[in-house]
């Protein structure tokens, strides 16, 4: 199979699709790849460290969306690279659709097989492949966090981890997933003061086995939110429903009630994100204000550290890329329920029931889908 990976293109995004070892392995089955030049550069690769391990270079994304039999992506494609894929043509990589109707029509229209990493499962009803980008963008929530607590920034004038005699600063932490969990070892690790509500109590029992007394766990059911809002120096938005829109946890009125200076990350932005007045922002303008209240919605955190992003990243997607390329995707997908389970939109019919139910599009089942 022909490989390809186009140079990302989003603002302030220099994470690659593939790693010189990913192509190696690539490579080493038998398959082309083909990187767009200087694709890997942001993210720590040269064009001679893919040339070395057998991959080609080519000048430009029209010519890999051409020849390419599957495009291997971090972000969801732009509209120009939209227009260049075609029918039969796999799509792997991150989409959030359910936020994204724009995006989601042009896909349908170009009928191409568009896995989104974002809904891919395991076993245990996990998502494997959001995972590495959920920890890093968790752990960089507090770090933007805090930086956003600068007086110069907007923020309260705080250091997070307050001072000797002088109180830290108080974390909340909405959702105890992957993103809630690593931002409470940051947040705790600078002694912050951190709360994080979730509504599972399974879940918080086993955070409060991880973390002992650092940090302090809220069933959903039993607190009242808008107290906790009101009293918190910086909420960071971890919620997640897979595949769809995030649900609005913080209201406008909330917000009203938060301390001036405050600081909201939500992490959420990319599935729509869990507060209100959330709207995505970029890492080269990554802040504004509203209500007196500092927001900080980068949709692409990740993409601020991208060599380690990257590597977490291919550490994940290599083995269902080269399942792709081995078997190509309907034996691929038809032989695993859970890599099935990231098929978003196939052939011009939308295969994700929560996308379908988000934008109001008809569903078709991925197992129909395939074997037609």
């Amino acid at each position: 199979m022909k490989v390809g990976v186009p140079t990302e293109i989003k603002p302030q995004e220099s994470r690659v699709g593939l790693t010189p070892a990913s192509v190696q392995e690539l490579v080493n089955y038998g398959h082309e790849v083909i990187i767009q030049d200087n694709a890997g550069y942001g993210a720590g690769f040269e064009n001679s460290d893919y040339l070395n391990v057998g991959a080609k270079i080519s000048s430009s994304a029209a010519n890999i969306f051409n020849d390419a039999d599957m495009i291997v992506k971090v972000k969801e494609p732009l509209n120009e690279e939209v227009s260049m894929l075609s029918e039969n043509q796999i799509l792997f990589t991150y989409l959030h659709l359910s936020s994204a109707p724009d995006l989601t029509k042009g896909l349908i229209n170009s009928k191409a097989i568009c896995i989104a990493y974002e809904t891919v499962t395991d076993e245990n009803n996990r998502l494997p492949l959001l995972a590495p980008m959920s920890a890093v963008a968790g752990r960089m929530s507090i770090q933007a966090g805090a930086r956003s607590l600068e007086k110069p920034l907007g923020g309260r004038g705080l250091l997070i981890g307050g001072a000797p005699g002088v109180n830290p600063a108080s974390v909340l932490i909405l959702g105890g997933g992957v993103v809630g969990e690593n931002a409470a070892i940051i947040a705790a690790g600078m002694q912050a003061n951190v709360f994080i509500v979730d509504k599972s109590e399974k879940r918080l029992s086993e955070l409060n086995s991880q973390f002992g007394e650092s940090v302090k766990t809220l069933l959903s059911d039993e607190i009242k939110l808008e107290d906790y809002v009101s009293d918190c120096d910086l909420l960071i938005g971890g919620v997640l429903i897979p595949g769809a829109n995030a649900p609005k946890l913080v209201s406008r009125d909330m917000i009203k009630k938060m301390k001036p200076g405050s600081v909201i990350v939500d992490v959420a932005i990319d599935q729509g994100g869990c507060v209100e007045t959330s709207k995505p922002t970029t890492h080269a303008e990554p802040t504004y204000i509203v209500d007196g209240v500092v927001h900080y919605c980068v949709a692409n955190m990740p993409g601020g550290v991208p060599q380690t992003s990257t590597l977490a990243l291919n550490a994940v997607t290599l083995p269902y890329v080269l399942k792709l390329a081995q078997e190509g995707y309907q034996k691929a997908l038809a032989s695993d329920a859970n890599f099935l389970a990231g098929l978003n939109l196939f052939k011009g019919s939308v295969t994700y029931k929560a996308v379908a139910d988000d934008l109001n599009l008809q569903f078709i089942s991925p197992e129909t889908a395939i074997s037609n």
